[in-house]
């Protein structure tokens, strides 16, 4: 008998990534508020790329990806389509 696995995508980019050092509740932020901060962060991190592949990847729709915010990505999204 075989048994099929799916093999985990790798995300120890995750636990190097300044955000995980940092909290949710910069890259995430209410609406209307500044993600200027989260950006700043995000421009000093060095998994940057890693973390704007991972979500353009899986379509992540709130919050502050790999320095860009939900808007950024879904432009992002349309011109490179």
């Amino acid at each position: 008998m075989q048994i099929d696995t799916i093999t985990p995508a790798d995300f120890a980019w995750q636990a190097q990534a300044l955000c995980a050092q940092t909290g949710a509740d910069f890259f995430f932020p209410e609406p209307g508020s500044s993600v200027r901060e989260a950006k700043r962060i995000c421009g000093m991190c060095e998994m940057r790329p890693a973390c704007l592949e991972y979500a353009l990847q899986n379509d992540e729709r709130f919050g502050v990806w790999g320095g860009l915010s939900e808007k950024e990505r879904l432009e992002l999204r349309r011109t490179t389509r």
